[in-house]
């Protein structure tokens, strides 16, 4: 039986090559990824576990704008390391004037979470799952050695 082991790769088609490049180069150089590799009219950048390519629209294709809600991609979360990086990230989209759906916060149950939009509409996460109950664990853990 076959496993899978991880995403290798997520492939977006944008309308605006030239603009979602630079929109997608300035998010991933904030987020630490660096350039994989470019073609004429495609680029993937890379954190060396995630690789995220755009490319070129056909001309059908750049009649409009993703819309979430459509069949299809709903939204692409990055896994961040914890709140602070959530926090800063919203930082860096206010900062840059990028269109911020829902704001950095607790969305669930320690899941605290920034959403926004690419130039095409895209919907994009920063998240932070279970840093809470981790620090709780590590404080419940460290009494429990300090009383050994």
């Amino acid at each position: 039986m076959s496993r899978v082991v991880g995403i290798d790769h997520l492939a977006v088609r944008v309308s605006d090559f030239p603009k979602s490049k630079a929109f997608y180069g300035g998010l991933f150089d904030f987020l630490g990824f660096e350039v994989l590799d470019e073609y004429e009219d495609s680029i993937g950048w890379t954190n060396g576990k995630t690789r995220y390519w755009i490319s070129q629209a056909d001309a059908d294709g750049r009649k409009h704008k993703h819309r979430t809600g459509d069949v299809g991609l709903h939204h692409y979360a990055f896994q961040l390391r914890n709140r602070k990086d959530v926090d800063d990230l919203e930082g860096y989209l206010k900062k840059h004037g990028i269109e911020i759906v829902d704001p950095a916060g607790e969305y669930y149950d320690d899941y605290y979470a920034v959403f926004f939009l690419d130039p095409d509409g895209i919907k994009l996460e920063g998240m932070k799952y279970g840093e809470k109950h981790e620090k709780a664990e590590a404080k419940h853990q460290s009494k429990g050695h300090a009383k050994a």
